[in-house]
């Protein structure tokens, strides 16, 4: 047993103090790139300041001819794209390591602290099963911290992608305070589940509920039944909602596979948004248009949320504001989503013009 006095001291003689408290910064579109492939290598420095957070991937759709390259190749484009991660500026650097039973996640971890540390914000693990796995993580990387001499400690996100992982998703994210937040791992998870769907995200058309009968006068069927397509991942992402929050620290939504399919990609967006998610992860540079619009609140509804903190007052009692009662409650809700957009104007000039052209009629 720990006792929480030793929680927030560091693992590793030398290693910087532990975060009290995870940072909020905007992680609304989490682009993955492949860096041992030179044409995805190549657009990295222009995208700086158009993504929230670039990441390096290391494991799952690099060949394994590749991993070495892919590792070289991240240390080579940290190093060249001085905007680029360090804790600072618009866009974030994120990688995701190789699994932590592969022969590669330990040079991974060496090469990417001791060379790159100093850029890197959050190192993404991936299907993690406990919270064992977030310690042996979390424990190595503040040895590989003394030995580099970093003045920050880099997080961890955890890809929940088994079925144990989720039975273990609370202990999980309060396994270490490095842990930055969780994503969902569909494909991997449906597999582990044995769910019969090939698809990596999104609904599925046999995944339904039916309209009741309808009967005429004769108590006879009449007409067609309709059908409506459900959620597949409705109860996982909630339940891993629940877990970040409970934890402070933040919720994402996994790859949607169907990159032609634009309009269910921004459903499934929008859906993991609305239940609690902060972003997602894009994987063609089309969708990362559709997690900037779809994790920044709308207009309509920071005008709506500021006109309800701007009538509350104090915060206590209640009001009626256009036939609707607004309360404790509602104050509390709005100020979510007046923080949310703070914070996303101050990285974001399209959106903060559009927030400060918002007028609050009392």
């Amino acid at each position: 047993m720990r006792s929480a006095k030793d929680f927030f001291r560091p693992l590793a003689v030398g290693a910087p103090d532990p975060l009290t408290e995870i940072p909020a910064r905007p992680s609304r579109a989490i682009h993955f790139f492949d860096p041992s492939n030179a044409k995805m290598a190549a657009k990295v420095p222009q995208m700086v300041g158009t993504v929230d957070v670039l990441l390096g991937n290391l494991e799952d759709a690099v060949k394994a001819d590749n991993k070495e390259a892919a590792r070289a190749g991240l240390v080579k484009i940290a190093q060249e794209t001085a905007e680029l991660g360090g804790g600072g500026g618009s866009t974030q650097l994120w990688t995701r390591i190789n699994a932590l039973d592969s022969p590669w996640v330990l040079d991974d971890l060496t090469t990417l602290v001791t060379e790159i540390g100093d850029k890197l914000d959050v190192i993404m693990v991936p299907k993690v099963q406990g919270a064992e796995d977030i310690q042996y993580v979390d424990r190595l990387l503040a040895q590989l911290e003394a030995k580099a001499r970093l003045d920050r400690p880099i997080l961890v996100h955890a890809i929940l992608e088994t079925a144990r992982g989720m039975v273990n998703v609370e202990e999980i994210c309060g396994a270490s305070p490095r842990m930055q937040g969780l994503s969902l791992g569909p494909a991997d998870l449906a597999a582990d589940r044995r769910m019969k769907t090939t698809r990596v995200g999104g609904g599925h058309p046999g995944y339904l509920v039916r309209q009741d009968p309808i009967v005429n006068a004769d108590n006879v069927e009449s007409g067609d039944r309709k059908t409506y397509q459900q959620d597949l991942w409705h109860y996982t992402i909630a339940r891993m909602v629940d877990a970040c929050a409970m934890h402070g620290i933040y919720p994402h939504y996994g790859p949607f596979g169907d990159i032609a399919d634009v309009v269910a990609c921004e459903d499934q967006f929008r859906n993991a948004f609305l239940l609690g998610c902060v972003g997602t992860w894009t994987l063609h540079p089309k969708q990362i248009e559709i997690a900037n619009r779809v994790f920044s609140p709308s207009v309509e509804d920071i005008t709506h949320a500021r006109r309800v903190v701007a009538a509350m007052g104090d915060g206590t009692g209640a009001v009626m504001l256009d036939g609707k009662m607004e309360d404790d409650a509602s104050l509390k809700q709005c100020l979510v989503l007046v923080e949310l957009a703070e914070r996303l104007a101050a990285i974001d000039p399209e959106l903060k013009k559009a927030y400060d052209s918002i007028e609050v009629d009392q």
